[in-house]
């Protein structure tokens, strides 16, 4: 086994070392220069850390298991994140396709038997029918001398990472939108057991206006504002269940299964998760390795610019080494008698000198679509420290505002007690009582909003400086059932392994900027997992 494997290695060295042997014409990638601000604008504020940005389980620092159990469902189930693992398989195999250019081209195996009869009034003969036996191998290998496979291999390996990061990105979102929906499932609760504790209050204070009505204390006004208040709180419960029945079915889709009832996976309502009291937000230069999207946005610049190369050496020509063994009898009983051998070789080359105007401007398709991709990865790199600062912005004014709120909140619970008391004896008219209970409805319902938008800037933060896609290390791209299915359809080899997929990642990125070891140190990169 050992030896077998040695050879193969051997085997690969020796077709690398052949194929690198020429130069490689096009541009040798660089990382495009991209608009980074040296600090964030709210840098010094204490709820905030410069330390690493580094959190891969963000969501357990909400100290709340269920938020971890719907993650780790989502993770294994979501469909979407289900078919970006599948786009990484397809840049998998793409990249072997790549790779097997630096092999013969053309390995044909053919046969054939013909039975020719010929016309008489043409070419008289004694024999009008001829038999012919027809076997053979052709093969056809192009050297590259040029770099044209070598760099489309490059592409190939930069799809290949591209694929992985756009896996990584469609993660980060979905653990954030699971997270997202979980907070807004935790707010509707409370704002709905908030509504109902007021429709308490409020039908006291009916109770109450219904009683001095009766006793004469009072006009039937007092009692009839109390009702529509009471009528209007009650009809504001509906509709927030509408939003959690909403939120709820949008949840279950996340989870990888149809709208139902969640009661078993969420419990009983545990409140709104707490947002941390400081976070980690680095420094924006560290976006550039962690976002996952911005990642991606570099790979397409990165394949694009292999390309180049691909289209550049279709300018120059194109040499090949040719060749058939085969053998050829009219007589079956001859076929392998060593008279029916036959065989030619010899090198080939072809140049298109007079295409030169369409292959140029081929390469000018190619340069633009480089630049566009380098703008497009330097706004994205934009993109994503405004988000950054947005989230940042919404959660250190919205701790504010909580703040603001939960006095607010005392204060109209106080109101409201002394309207009340101060109805009763007869020392206030109903508005008082009125006024402030519409302010207690209010401002409990703005601090409940206000709490889970914080928590929701904070998983907002989480997702913008690019943390959790750390949860496939180690995990397949692609569910164990969804690979014995795929196993049942086609021959894949070890390529669905998760070994072997790590592998295949390490080696697509072994090419990358930064990696100064000469071609032929890396030739395992070209070596694909079949």
């Amino acid at each position: 086994m050992a030896a077998r494997k040695r050879r193969h290695d051997a085997y690969g060295l020796a077709v690398t070392l052949l194929a690198a042997s020429g130069c490689m014409i096009g541009p040798d990638y660089a990382r495009p220069p991209a608009p980074t601000a040296g600090r964030w604008i709210e840098a010094e504020h204490a709820a905030l850390r410069t330390e690493s940005a580094d959190t891969p389980r963000w969501w357990e620092v909400f100290g709340d298991p269920v938020l971890g159990r719907l993650v780790a469902i989502a993770h294994a189930e979501n469909l979407t994140l289900r078919a970006a693992g599948l786009r990484v398989l397809q840049a998998q195999a793409r990249r072997g396709v790549a790779i097997g250019g630096l092999f013969p081209q053309t390995q044909q195996l053919s046969g054939s038997y013909t039975r020719t009869r010929l016309s008489l009034n043409n070419q008289p003969v004694l024999d009008r029918d001829l038999d012919s036996f027809q076997a053979g191998f052709d093969a056809a290998w192009e050297i590259d001398l040029w770099g044209r496979f070598r760099r489309a291999i490059e592409a190939a390996d930069a799809e290949l990472l591209a694929a992985v990061a756009d896996y990584d990105d469609m993660l980060v979102s979905l653990v954030a939108e699971v997270a997202t929906t979980y907070v807004q499932i935790r707010v509707l609760d409370e704002r709905i057991a908030l509504a109902r504790a007021n429709v308490g209050v409020q039908r006291d204070s009916l109770e109450i206006a219904t009683v001095r009505f009766e006793a004469g204390g009072t006009s039937e006004l007092d009692v009839q504002q109390a009702r529509t208040l009471l009528a209007d709180t009650e009809a504001s419960i509906p509709q927030i269940e509408i939003q959690r029945r909403q939120a709820e079915d949008s949840l279950c889709v996340l989870l990888g299964r149809p709208p139902g009832d969640l009661a078993d996976l969420l419990g009983t309502s545990s409140g709104i998760p707490a947002a941390p009291v400081a976070i980690a937000v680095g420094i924006p230069a560290n976006l550039l390795r962690r976002r996952p999207d911005v990642e991606r946005a570099e790979r397409q610049v990165a394949a694009q610019s292999a390309r180049i190369g691909v289209a550049k050496a279709d300018l120059l020509p194109r040499f090949q080494l040719i060749g058939s063994v085969g053998l050829s009898a009219e007589d079956a009983a001859n076929f392998f008698e060593g008279h029916s051998f036959e065989s030619f070789g010899g090198p080939r080359f072809d140049w298109p000198i007079l295409n030169y105007g369409r292959i140029t401007n081929a390469i000018r398709v190619e340069d633009a679509t480089f630049q566009e991709l380098a703008a497009t990865y330097a706004n994205t790199v934009l993109r994503a420290q405004q988000e950054v600062e947005d989230a940042v912005a919404g959660y250190l004014r919205g701790a504010e505002q909580v703040a603001y709120l939960t006095r607010g909140v005392a204060a109209a619970n106080r109101a409201v007690d002394l309207s009340l008391i101060q109805y009763r004896e007869g020392a206030a008219d109903y508005t008082t009582v009125l006024t402030s209970q519409q302010s207690k409805l209010r401002e409990d319902d703005s601090l409940t909003t206000s709490r889970g938008s914080v928590t929701l800037s904070a998983i907002a933060l989480y997702k913008a400086l690019g943390g959790g896609w750390e949860l496939r290390d180690g995990a397949d791209f692609v569910p164990k059932d969804v690979q014995q299915e795929m196993r049942a359809r086609t021959w894949w080899g070890g390529m669905l392994d998760s070994e072997a997929q790590a592998d295949d990642v390490k080696a697509a990125g072994a090419g990358t900027e930064g990696d100064t070891r000469p071609g032929f140190l890396r030739w395992r990169r070209w070596w694909p997992t079949w």
